[in-house]
């Protein structure tokens, strides 16, 4: 997330609010008067008590999941979740109604397998910031000033995170929290459990990152726009200040406490695999002065297509539907055009797309956000649609992109680069198109077209600003046209491309199964923390 702001205009301190607007029925349950306002666990196979933890849970280690309220890490949050699940670790997720009601069937399939995986609800404090009721994740700001208040308000979360955590008994095992929520590090001081910083993004950004913060490069960069060489790294990988100025410019305050509770953190936790990317892994690792955890590809965790389907939220477009348009389609024949849950194309760019996609003369699925249909892209897809026919299909809202990728028709991706639809790409072995926009997705682009070579990029330099609406369309049809080309007419250079994106996704698949790098790593760590947490927690200090 890049914010340019004011950094003052964030900061709510907790003491401040709980002493003048707080309601202690709200904010400060008890075991025995507990509102349902504040935190209600989802029931499980077996019942839940008083405290949080369902009957035949309390031999289970428990760890603590709390994720940022943006799609693009709740989604490998949960799925983290699911996996830990699965071994037998007892997970609480702490979140709010409206992103737990987007992954109330990913849960309710849980339950009935018997996963001891529960959502924690917590009332967001929308009314306290000003923020409009239902104004829980980043995906519905509108304006950046909601986005200043959003993330004041993920800060009054902090005292009903640790007064429902203080409530377990026994205490958790272990806490894994985004690293946007750097308030985590006092809760897990205050209760003495270990905490690990969780990560969305590959641990080639985070190097990259933290090497341009470490040597400071930015101190004699005059012009944004002049590319640089990031220092420390072993392949050469160019970019410039605007394409990749950190994860919170223009909030010092935050970025600080953000780097400050990462390297206190025990341990980090991060959805990548050691077949893409070990010297990064053990480059950053080496950086940070502590263990990285190597888990992913987390998304492998969706086995069916009703997993696939609804996973993040409830598509829209019937999997089976979706699956009928695809099943007559040549293998690997498909592009898929996503950007994400965070971009917003105007109508004239989504033209663009759509006509170079037409022009290109393959088959296509474009994935277009309800929030960019008006009346203009409604009268428009009126005529493109009919015109493609079955050739092209237009998913309008939530797109069921595992599941789309993972078809054997799916034969390119063209993305904004968001670390968990790249990863996506590659774990289902589809070669790409790369169009970054804002935040790390630049630095991920570098990932796939320079190191991984499995991506062709757009061509995109400049950035945009996430919040911002008046950005013309910066990519033609004819550039469209182009890339899609190339990518799925490639000749020798096209067919190397793909059999290397082929490989890599037997390999991120590999990492998964028993035997595999992830799958191990997920037992150390759960072991880890099981055997040492409660001999760790006696006189815990970060």
């Amino acid at each position: 997330m890049i914010i340019r702001q004011n950094s003052q205009r964030w900061r709510m301190s907790t003491e401040e609010y709980h002493g003048k607007n707080r309601s202690p029925s709200v904010y400060k349950p008890t075991i025995s008067k507990r509102s349902l306002a504040t935190y209600k666990p989802i029931k499980m196979t077996n019942q839940v008590t008083a405290n949080g933890v369902s009957n035949g849970d309390h031999k289970k280690p428990h760890f603590i999941l709390v994720p940022l309220m943006a799609q693009g890490h709740m989604i490998p949050m949960v799925d983290l979740g699911l996996l830990l699940a699965g071994r037998g670790v007892s997970v609480s997720v702490m979140t709010t109604p409206v992103n737990a009601s987007r992954f109330r069937s990913t849960i309710d399939r849980a339950r009935l397998a018997g996963l001891p995986i529960r959502f924690v609800e917590l009332r967001f404090p929308s009314a306290e910031v000003g923020l409009p009721d239902g104004f829980e994740n980043i995906d519905v700001m509108t304006r950046m000033d909601y986005a200043l208040d959003f993330f004041r308000a993920i800060r009054l979360l902090q005292q009903p995170v640790e007064d429902y955590i203080r409530e377990q008994s026994p205490l958790p095992n272990c806490i894994i929290s985004d690293a946007c929520h750097p308030w985590m590090r006092s809760v897990a001081r205050n209760l003495g459990i270990p905490r690990l910083t969780f990560f969305s993004i590959c641990c080639f950004t985070l190097l990259c990152e933290y090497n341009i913060w470490h040597y400071k490069v930015f101190d004699s960069l005059e012009d944004e726009k002049a590319p640089f060489a990031v220092p420390g790294l072993a392949e050469r990988i160019e970019v410039t200040r605007a394409q990749a100025p950190g994860f919170w410019a223009g909030w010092e305050e935050m970025a600080k406490e953000v780097r400050e509770a990462e390297f206190a953190a025990d341990g980090i936790v991060v959805n990548t695999f050691d077949a893409m990317e070990a010297v990064h892994i053990e480059s950053y690792a080496k950086a940070m002065g502590k263990k990285v955890w190597s888990l992913g590809p987390f998304s492998l965790c969706n086995k069916t297509i009703a997993s696939m389907a609804a996973r993040g939220n409830k598509a829209s477009i019937d999997a089976a539907q979706c699956l009928s348009w695809l099943e007559p389609k040549e293998p690997r024949s498909v592009v898929y055009v996503s950007f994400g849950s965070l971009t917003h194309m105007k109508p004239s760019q989504l033209m663009e797309i759509g006509l170079g996609l037409e022009a290109s003369g393959h088959p296509f699925v474009l994935v277009i956000k309800k929030a960019e249909v008006n009346a203009e892209v409604e009268e428009w897809l009126l005529e493109f649609e009919e015109r493609m026919g079955s050739r092209g299909l237009v998913i309008k809202g939530w797109a069921p992109q595992v599941m789309i990728l993972s078809h054997p028709a799916a034969g390119g991706f063209m993305t904004h680069c968001g670390w968990n639809s790249t990863l996506e790409g590659i774990t289902a072995g589809v070669p790409m198109i790369t169009w970054p926009h804002f935040a790390d997705q630049f630095l991920n682009e570098r990932m796939a077209v320079d190191v991984l070579k499995v991506a062709v990029s757009l061509g995109v330099k400049e950035p945009t600003k996430w919040g911002v609406d008046d950005v013309p369309f910066v990519v033609s049809r004819d550039e469209v046209e182009r890339a899609v080309r190339r990518l799925m007419d490639g000749g020798e250079e096209g067919r190397e491309r793909r059999e290397r994106a082929r490989k890599l996704g037997e390999k991120a698949k590999e990492a998964m199964e028993e035997g595999g790098s992830s799958h191990a790593n997920m037992a150390h760590l759960i072991e880890h923390y099981t055997r040492h947490a409660t001999k760790e927690s006696n006189g815990y200090s970060h």
